[in-house]
């Protein structure tokens, strides 16, 4: 009976779906699951140039000798593993598409490509895909979360498989809120109708209230495809607000930027918003003056890694970074920090204990990894708008347009650090260290 049952789970085993690679001989696959050919198509391409600056900034490569950003990464090796990248696009110009194609992707990439680790998403909704099916329940693999913003990914659907190296909206509200003196006592919030936007339209509510401020109504949340928000921004309006907080992702920024200002909104109250990627800010500029949250913009930091992916990322692709290549960038070192520390072992078991507490140099300068949630705190911007000037990147380049941004305040990892939000069932981690504790 003994060796029955022996042979009976060893069968048992042998069905059993191993995803990702074991070997030490073996490339480290990393999935990214992003968007490159849908409505946040612009942030996707941002997150896969610095994702591969990073990899390449980490790993040591001389990036000199490369013409092209593909062959270099091809020499990207850690704890004498060599390190695969396998980029999938979910993108699609409906929203309500993504995080299904995401789920595909996602699936994809672990059952058919065995990827170890994944990395996505520009889309919260897809991110919360792609988290549910990395949990411990499910395929058990560590996801790199971002650029996707919505605070639930390191808050109430946390799991310990989920690392973020960008910020989110939790963060950027704490970074106005250190402002909001200047613009006003009370304030409505316009969000698009995605997970990102009800989670930065909450984010918002908490941070500004906690600062002495009062909603003078309820959140407005508009749908994704719109075109024509004259009665949304009316409602702005009839709530006779100091200020109006306006939370968007994609190419409608555009028309909605235009007919704020068409309608008057900007004679009534102040606007308080994020900025866009360089390319939609030209297109629909923001009157001067205006103070705003920005995730990064290549001249504000001051340090040798950020000149190194500004340098790099103008040779390899003729253009600046953007607004999501240094989160990317950024997680593409903590991978290899991880991987380093594990001396190679991709898998959450190995890592989650490598990543936790993690403190690290990047283009925006000390990035660390918050034990209890999983959420770095890097230094956070806010910056006033002061033009649109053309500039010429390398020689020989034609001029581009480019958004001008002045440095209003820098607020560092501690200070702008969002509360801990995590469930019932992990509330005891928000008890773990904090930067710089002992």
């Amino acid at each position: 009976m003994k060796r029955a049952l022996m042979m009976m789970l060893a069968a048992a085993l042998l069905m059993m779906p191993v995803f990702g690679s074991q070997a030490q001989d073996e490339p480290i696959r990393i999935g990214v699951v992003t968007d490159l050919s849908g409505w946040l198509g612009i942030y996707g391409a941002e997150q896969v140039n610095g994702l591969k600056l990073g990899l390449l900034y980490a790993s040591g490569v001389d990036v000199s000798e490369y013409e092209d950003i593909d062959a270099a990464m091809e020499e990207v090796t850690v704890a004498g593993r060599p390190v695969e990248l396998l980029v999938r696009d979910y993108g699609s110009e409906d929203p309500a598409a993504d995080a299904d194609n995401a789920a595909s992707a996602t699936r994809e990439l672990v059952e058919s490509d065995f990827a170890d680790i994944l990395v996505g998403t520009p889309n919260s909704g897809a991110a919360l895909q792609v988290q549910t099916l990395t949990s411990p329940e499910e395929y058990n693999l560590l996801f790199m979360a971002g650029p996707a913003a919505a605070p639930q990914l390191t808050g109430e659907t946390f799991n310990v498989n989920t690392f973020r190296a960008c910020r989110n909206t939790l963060q950027d509200a704490s970074s106005l809120a250190t402002q909001i003196e200047d613009f006003g006592d009370s304030y409505v919030v316009l969000a698009v109708d995605t997970a990102f936007g009800r989670g930065t339209g909450a984010a918002f509510d908490l941070a500004f209230s906690a600062a002495g401020a009062t909603a003078a109504a309820e959140t407005i949340l508009v749908p994704s495809d719109t075109v024509d928000f004259t009665q949304f921004l009316q409602q702005v309006l009839d709530s006779d607000a100091d200020m109006v907080v306006q939370v968007w992702a994609g190419a409608g920024g555009i028309a909605l930027a235009q007919q704020t200002v068409e309608l008057g909104i900007l004679d009534e109250m102040a606007l308080v918003t994020g900025t866009n990627s360089n390319d939609i800010i030209a297109a629909a500029p923001p009157p001067e003056g205006t103070v705003a949250y920005i995730v990064y913009q290549y001249t504000l930091p001051d340090n040798e890694i950020n000149d190194w992916m500004v340098d790099n990322h103008i040779r390899f692709f003729n253009d600046v970074p953007d607004l999501f290549t240094e989160c990317s960038f950024a997680t593409g070192q903590a991978i290899m920090a991880g991987l380093t520390a594990t001396e190679g072992d991709p898998f959450p078991e190995a890592m989650v204990p490598a990543l936790e507490g993690l403190t690290w140099d990047g283009p925006k300068g000390e990035y660390f990894f918050r034990p209890s949630d999983h959420q770095v705190l890097a230094p956070q911007y806010v910056i006033e708008f002061t033009g649109i000037e053309e500039i010429t990147l390398s020689e020989g380049a034609d001029p581009v347009m480019m958004p001008q941004y002045s440095l209003v305040a820098e607020i560092d990892g501690e200070a702008s650090a969002p509360p801990c939000l995590l469930p019932e069932a992990f509330a005891e981690r928000c008890d773990m260290d904090m930067m710089g504790d002992e």
